[in-house]
């Protein structure tokens, strides 16, 4: 049997839009407060793009942050995987139409992966894999959404806990990059829990419709009360699993999915993990969707906050229900 090829992280990049909704933007219209919006979910604002704008603007900022840090051309990019369910069209894929705007001619392989939120964490999964065995030496992985252009801005629930972001990743074999060793990715889903977090109409069982649009029934609904319960469980299986077996004091960083405040507090708290090891941003960026574990993760390395021989532990949670998570040795 071939030995597989160990792969670590090359380069890092983010991208976030720069129109900023805050709680009073809502609470100008919905029965809602900045106080209420807060107290339940950590969120002060989010980053909504622009009329003028699309994803791929998004998903082109965070590759080319991501491409330059990794110090190669985009030429070299042998594999582009985007993690989104909300690309510029419904087809062809997010990925075909980045390559062209990153002007790759190479004719690598492009391709989406749709886990909701755990989108970029599914697509970190199959990069992983193809340099490991080696068929890819430079693979660019995406995570992103612009999910202010999937929710109902009428619907409390669901319009104040959204943003608009994109994160990326360049792998490469870790002899050559020399750092972010991915020693293990899990990925797991319960397809039963997919009425929790859906898009009821609008697809390929039901057309769109005038029906459906004046319903909006073609937006993200969410049953809070099971999906919260299944996020915070499956938080603290997350965590016990890439740590079971290491030394705690190697743990350098917890880098969640920003999806509510408490959970992540109520989950880092019930396995002993101090506050100061769990890195935030949602009450800047709300839930980014599949853009959130990237984009934290972006944030945290460009501010200097990784240790070398330090574990980063990713996890994230999504529609589906799907859920992933990483250890990384930085």
């Amino acid at each position: 049997m071939k030995q597989l090829i160990p792969a670590g992280v090359a380069g890092i990049g983010h991208w976030v839009p720069s129109q900023v909704i805050t709680n009073q933007w809502f609470a100008k219209y919905l029965d809602t407060s900045d106080e209420w919006i807060t107290k339940r979910t950590g969120i002060a604002e989010r980053r909504w793009l622009t009329d003028d704008e699309v994803p791929t603007d998004m998903f082109k900022g965070a590759s080319e942050m991501a491409i330059k840090d990794a110090g190669i051309d985009a030429n070299d990019i042998d594999m582009i995987v985007v993690g989104s369910v909300s690309g510029d069209y419904t087809a062809p894929s997010a990925a075909c139409i980045l390559q062209d705007r990153l002007g790759i001619t190479n004719d690598c392989g492009a391709f989406d992966v749709a886990a909701a939120c755990s989108g970029f964490m599914y697509a970190l999964a199959v990069g992983t894999q193809f340099v490991e065995t080696g068929k890819y030496k430079n693979v660019l992985v995406v995570g992103g959404d612009a999910m202010s252009r999937m929710i109902n801005k009428e619907d409390r629930s669901t319009a104040v806990l959204f943003g608009d972001a994109s994160g990326a990743m360049v792998l490469q074999p870790h002899s050559v990059c020399k750092r972010g060793l991915i020693e293990d990715i899990t990925i797991g889903a319960q397809g039963a829990g997919a009425k929790y977090i859906i898009r009821k109409r609008g697809g390929g069982a039901d057309p769109i419709s005038h029906e459906i649009l004046d319903e909006k029934s073609h937006f993200i609904f969410m049953d809070g009360r099971p999906v919260y319960r299944f996020a915070a469980t499956k938080m603290i299986w997350l965590l016990d699993w890439a740590m079971t077996g290491q030394d705690p004091a190697k743990l350098g960083w917890m880098i969640p999915h920003q999806m509510n405040r408490r959970i992540l507090e109520q989950a880092t708290a019930h396995l002993g993990i101090p506050p100061h090891k769990v890195l935030h941003n949602i009450a800047k960026y709300g839930n980014t969707s599949s853009a959130s574990v990237p984009l934290l993760l972006s944030e945290g390395y460009h501010k200097g906050l990784f240790e070398k021989d330090k574990y980063l532990v990713l996890g994230a949670f999504g529609a589906g229900l799907t859920w992933s998570g990483a250890r990384i040795l930085w």
